[in-house]
């Protein structure tokens, strides 16, 4: 999931006279969402109390935040490439557990009346409601959650594995909320009809739901994040694409719901065939395909990230240690031993999420795919590099030592289209006379390594030549396309 730095925001320059109105104001728009989020919590909370009791929701809720830290941390780790801000997951959590619940329940309790009413089979519309009903209703409340943020958080959506970690976190809350609500019923009906131990309704809802089944929302929710994912990774000449997949992931996440919510009525069995036959090898394949695209994301920045090493931008072993999590992980714990404690490892984390971020922007903008402010974006990413630089590079150089060494040669280099570099040259893979080095090899100038005053060699545009991308100077273009971000 893509980073999002404080970046200087687009406004009006001095002297324009224009001010934006003030619903335009970002606290203004961030207390509108809270507001709305907050009160679709407290009217949840009343909806849900008033039908279980409060006995029964502290017992609900006790037990229905128990598979919660699970999934929440399964997520995390999926998104541990490039993570992305907290608050995009503390919104998808909140809709779904605040906003979705609440459409959910008031849209299915008005449907399953009227068609009750309408019918005059009250058992018939509980088996319809919860069939038809409320598989559209509730993916589309948490669909939503993963619309805003895509339309909204742009930025910070980029890919499949962003779609899958805001749909899951989105499912989560409303499962939670849900299991409350199921779970404080059942105890309820426990305390009525004095049924208690493993015997009792409460133990059998905890087991289906929460031993059997916690992933069941969060599968269904993950079809349509897939099809956002995969609209996000279209170019703007795929319109069709951009809207019929979404769409179509959103379909399949109600088809399955449906399939699910009607497998009670198959039989005394249909219960168990459904879990067998579809619930498990469809959670199966979703895991294979969400550990399949994060290894994909390591292989990226592995084969987008060389080019800045030419620029000069980052080190040698910087690619190779970016693209292994575990390599990652090293970086952050020496720079916790070695060079801070916390704030330093906190800083490396960053660097390795920038760094990322900036293999992506290349990536896309190589397959026609960045948006107009991909080359502004991509100096807030290199500026925001360059100032963490003294903690993150050491811990990563000794990351590349220790965790993820790679032979100085120059097959890593050649498997990119970069220029062969024999073992010992400075510019080989992990060579220390890599850093700081007076001459940087084939042409490049000496910016940024080895020079802290100046970091690009030039004192009144600290960040290069805008003609001239990475600091180099007016004259003759480099002599390798890995110069140019968007350059094939």
């Amino acid at each position: 999931m893509a980073i999002s730095p404080p970046y200087p925001s687009y406004s009006p320059g001095p002297g324009s006279g224009t001010h934006p109105h003030w619903w335009q104001r970002r606290w203004v728009r961030y207390g509108a969402l809270i507001t709305l989020l907050a009160l679709s919590g407290l009217v949840i909370l009343a909806l849900v109390r008033r039908q279980t009791g409060t006995t029964g929701f502290l017992v609900g809720l006790g037990l229905a935040v128990l598979p919660v830290p699970w999934l929440l941390a399964a997520f995390r780790w999926l998104d541990r490439v490039e993570p992305g801000p907290s608050r995009n997951l503390v919104f998808a959590f909140a809709w779904g557990a605040c906003a979705a619940a609440l459409i959910a329940i008031v849209a299915n309790s008005f449907a399953t009346k009227w068609i009750a009413t309408s019918t005059a089979d009250p058992a018939g519309a509980d088996t319809l409601g919860a069939t038809l009903i409320a598989p559209v209703v509730e993916e589309s409340a948490k669909a939503a959650a993963v619309l805003l943020v895509f339309l909204f958080r742009r930025r910070d959506f980029t890919g499949i594995v962003d779609g899958v970690v805001i749909a899951g976190v989105t499912a989560t809350g409303f499962a939670f909320t849900e299991n409350i609500l199921y779970l404080g019923t059942a105890f309820g009906t426990d305390q009525l009809s004095g049924g208690h131990g493993i015997a009792s309704v409460t133990a059998a809802t905890f087991f289906v739901r929460v031993v059997m089944s916690p992933f069941a929302h969060p599968l269904f929710t993950v079809l349509t994040g897939i099809g956002f994912g995969v609209a996000a990774l279209s170019t703007e000449r795929q319109p069709a694409r951009r809207v019929l997949v979404p769409l179509g992931g959103l379909l399949l996440a109600m088809s399955m719901h449906a399939l699910w919510n009607g497998s009670a009525t198959f039989g005394q069995f249909g219960f168990l065939a459904v879990y067998a036959a579809f619930m498990v090898p469809a959670f199966g394949l979703l895991t294979w395909l969400a550990v399949w695209t994060r290894q994909r994301e390591l292989r990226t920045v592995r084969e987008e990230l060389p080019a800045y090493v030419f620029a000069g931008w980052l080190g040698p072993a910087e690619p190779f240690v970016l693209g292994s999590m575990r390599a990652r992980r090293a970086a952050r714990d020496h720079a916790r031993r070695h060079f801070g404690g916390r704030p330093a490892a906190r800083a490396v984390a960053q660097y390795e999420a920038y760094a990322t971020s900036l293999a992506f922007l290349r990536h896309r903008g190589r397959r026609g795919r960045a948006g107009a402010d991909s080359a502004a974006r991509e100096q807030e990413l290199l500026a925001e590099l360059w100032r963490r630089r003294e903690v993150a590079r050491p811990a990563l150089e000794h990351a590349a030592r220790t965790v993820a060494p790679m032979p100085a040669t120059s097959a890593y280099w050649g498997r990119y289209g970069y220029p062969a570099m024999p073992a010992g040259h400075p510019g080989a893979y992990g060579h220390p006379a890599a850093y700081g080095h007076p001459a940087v090899p084939y042409g490049y100038p000496a910016a940024p390594y080895g020079n802290q005053t100046v970091p690009y060699g030039n004192q009144a545009a600290p960040y290069g030549n805008q003609a001239a991308p990475y600091g180099n100077p007016p004259g003759p273009p480099a002599r390798y396309p890995g110069c140019h971000p968007y350059r094939p």
